[in-house]
């Protein structure tokens, strides 16, 4: 095989677009390469074998900020052990500069959409006339004549993955942290013709569809029309996309009101709602507007809402961002995603580094350390208070017990409080146990909290055995006669345990 397309996913529920176009662009080349998809969990010299196995004169890798770091170890180890294959990467982490991870190891970087130049330095290679310049600068693509990628999907990918699909390019807002603002205006696909190729992937079994478009209810004419393509299905799906949060017209909203529940899931950046910082940021944001949809969403529609924050953006506090939580948490009983901010090459955000302080880590994902209003340990915290969020609340595996957390206080400080002591006891926060976390929520609530034990084993309970075959934590089982159909079955259990050893 002359080409091998790599892609190293996060895990392997994912599955890389970027290059599904490479190949479905190929033209003439097109049988002479093969995708290979492996994850960042991977060693990389199997990584490596596995890719060398088809002997290709050409590797292809997409690159971003999760794999980064593997990526230049993979080009590595490749130019070692079979310094005539020639590298070519691609993708948002070298389409801009500088480049802050060192790929010295590769050819060529492609820095921009890659469809028309990797061809084109594919087809120079293999003729024998390698491409002079190390990097190549390609020009947005036309996305009305480039080749779509539906067809790469394979059956492997349609039963156990993500399908990712646009219907454009390009975001016209122009928020200083984002790469998205880089491109200028929106490039719409041609509409027809991406309906067809969706009716295709429907008729092969494709049941959820994640779009990565970054401002789907942009155009709501375009918008509607994808609406009414998914809402003429009997079948069950479920639909994925990015919304602008102010942008909610009546005609989409009575459109939004008629997907089924679990259909629909939408995912609103709202990074700050105060309006100062979304101007530090050039981000241009009707709050009220939002507030508006978001409560219309959560009542009138079956929506699943993820909602978007970010810690360490230009001027604001840890009081600002405090306050931004506590009153989105009041608003919403959505998930409601936190980040730290990062400094990704090519945004306009570096602006603000002598201003604010800003300093970053140097390595991916190129988080923020410190800035003028949160020191480098208060951060620190931070980020342990995202982990222990995600673990606690966006899971859903509490969704009762959690709120006794900052029940009759205010959320922020609350479950600062409660990262702070979960830390104490773990000094981690990765590799917790759902039986741990369990146990360790249990302890804070009854023993530093000091709420009645039985109610909290009570609600624990209640929300571990929503999900079918979850055991019940040993540590509960004394507790066990506030569910009496529990008390029975663990008893039952035991009983049969006890026959089969005799």
């Amino acid at each position: 095989m002359d080409i091998v397309l790599l892609g190293i996913n996060a895990r392997y529920s994912h599955t890389s677009l970027g290059l599904r176009y490479i190949r479905a662009n190929l033209k003439e080349l097109k049988d002479r390469s093969i995708i290979v998809e492996r994850t960042i969990n991977e060693d990389i010299y199997s990584i490596v074998e596995e890719v060398l196995a088809y002997k290709p004169a050409i590797v292809g890798i997409g690159t971003y900020i999760w794999n980064a770091l593997s990526v230049k170890r993979v080009c590595e180890v490749i130019k070692k052990v079979s310094p005539e294959t020639f590298v070519i990467l691609g993708g948002p982490e070298v389409s801009h500069f500088p480049l802050r991870v060192d790929f010295g190891y590769a050819n060529y970087i492609i820095a921009g959409e890659g469809e028309v130049s990797f061809y084109e330095s594919s087809k120079a290679i293999l003729s024998g006339n390698p491409p002079k310049d190390k990097f190549i600068r390609s020009m947005p693509v036309d996305v009305k004549s480039i080749k779509l990628p539906y067809d790469e999907y394979t059956k492997e990918d349609i039963a156990h993955r993500y399908i990712y699909v646009e219907s454009s390019r390009g975001c016209p807002f122009s928020c200083e942290f984002c790469l998205s603002a880089v491109d200028k205006g929106v490039r719409y696909f041609n509409l027809e013709l991406i309906l067809k190729e969706f009716e295709k992937l429907w008729d092969r079994g494709v049941r959820r569809f994640k779009f990565i478009d970054r401002t789907f209810n942009l155009n709501i004419k375009f918008a509607l029309k994808l609406l009414e393509f998914f809402l003429s299905k009997d079948e069950p799906y479920s639909l994925h996309f990015e919304v602008v949060p102010d942008n909610f017209p009546n005609r989409l909203k009575e459109k939004l009101k008629l997907f089924p529940a679990g259909s629909l899931q939408l995912e609103i950046g709202l990074q700050s709602l105060d309006e100062k910082i979304l101007s530090n940021i050039n981000r241009k944001m009707n709050i009220e507007k939002t507030k508006a949809n978001i409560a219309f969403l959560e009542s009138q529609t079956h929506a699943h809402l993820h909602l978007d924050l970010i810690i360490g953006l230009p001027g604001e506090s840890l009081d600002g961002f405090a306050k931004n939580l506590n009153e989105l948490k009041s608003i919403t009983k959505s998930e409601i995603q936190l980040g730290i901010l990062k400094k990704l090459s090519g945004t306009t955000i570096s602006r603000w580094d002598e201003v604010c302080g800003m300093i970053y880590s140097d390595e991916p994902p190129y988080e923020i350390l410190q800035n003028d209003f949160i020191s480098f340990e208060k951060m620190q915290e931070m980020k342990r208070f995202v982990r222990f969020w995600d673990i606690f609340y966006n899971s859903g595996n509490f969704h009762k017990t959690v709120e006794y957390i900052w029940q009759n206080d205010t959320v922020f400080e609350s479950f600062l409080d409660f990262a702070r002591w979960i830390y104490s006891q773990t000094k981690s926060t990765y590799q917790i146990s759902l039986m741990r976390q369990s146990e360790l929520i249990f302890n804070y609530l009854t023993d530093y909290k000091r709420f009645d034990k039985k109610t909290i084993a009570d609600t624990i309970l209640k929300d571990i055995i929503k999900v079918k075959g979850r055991k019940v934590p040993g540590f509960l089982h004394e507790h066990l006669e506030h569910i009496p159909n529990l008390k029975r079955l663990y008893l039952d259990k035991a009983r049969k345990r006890q026959m089969l050893r005799r």
